[in-house]
């Protein structure tokens, strides 16, 4: 891909050249490739077909999270969140040792404790780092999906922007079964504090567990708020947020 300079910007095609502004600019890409229906039926692209269906499998699992989370995300995603989680996806779905090639999915591949690590403590928010916005140990129950943050200190104990008056934290209990695709959030009550030196014990339960089966996702999510006239407002569209996986059962 090229990128196009000057101050004429175009988009659009000219000849085999296609251009067209994404987040990283203005590009120009020349067309090329195999033909898709010599993909989709040549003996000498049958890697392809694998790799290409192992990559979508793939990629569905993780809209299949995203989707299950989008409440959440609206508030603390970040732009390139969708290709980050498939990547990790991607990761998984290579420890399935099980099923043929092509045939590989994250479904099968979950239950491996090393898949299972490479969830665990992915952000949302690549902006906002939940280790670098929450300096107090927590713990989190398997059982009820409760999330036990003692003494916390929000003038000491989280990175506020400059601003921020309020926080807001809560929990989730995701429970995605890969498999089918099916997936279902329990959502726990939520903690408003003002950014002071008043130390609270937080208590975050979910309102029930969730029965559809399958991996066990327990969510952290923290955001900021300023407050004016008795009325909270959010920072920066969610710029500030963070919302990771702090465990995976």
């Amino acid at each position: 891909m090229a990128q196009q300079k000057g101050i004429i910007k175009l988009r659009g095609k000219i000849g085999d050249i296609s251009f067209y502004k994404t987040q990283d600019g203005h590009l120009a890409r020349e067309k090329g490739g195999v033909d898709g229906d010599r993909i989709k039926n040549d003996p000498a692209f049958v890697r392809t077909r694998e790799n290409g269906a192992e990559f979508g499998s793939s990629a569905n699992s993780g809209k299949v999270l995203r989707d299950a989370l989008r409440p959440m995300l609206m508030s603390a995603g970040d732009n390139r969140v969708t290709a980050r989680l498939t990547k990790i996806m991607t990761q998984i779905k290579n420890l399935d040792s099980v099923s043929v090639r092509g045939g590989r999915t994250v479904g099968t591949a979950i239950v491996n404790p090393t898949a299972q690590a490479l969830l665990k403590g992915f952000n949302f928010n690549i902006r906002a780092i939940l280790g670098a916005v929450l300096f107090k140990p927590y713990s989190v129950d398997l059982g009820t999906g409760a999330i036990t943050i003692k003494g916390l200190v929000p003038i000491n104990d989280i990175a506020f922007p400059s601003g921020a008056t309020h926080i807001t934290i809560k929990g989730a209990w995701v429970q995605v079964d890969f498999a089918t695709g099916i997936a279902e959030v329990q959502m726990s009550n939520v903690s408003n504090l003002p950014i002071d030196a008043a130390s609270s014990n937080l208590l975050l339960t979910p309102a029930g567990a969730p029965s559809v089966g399958g991996t066990n996702l327990y969510m952290l999510q923290i955001e900021f708020f300023q407050e004016l006239n008795g009325v909270q407002y959010a920072l920066k569209n969610g710029a500030y947020n963070a919302l990771a996986i702090v465990e995976v059962s």
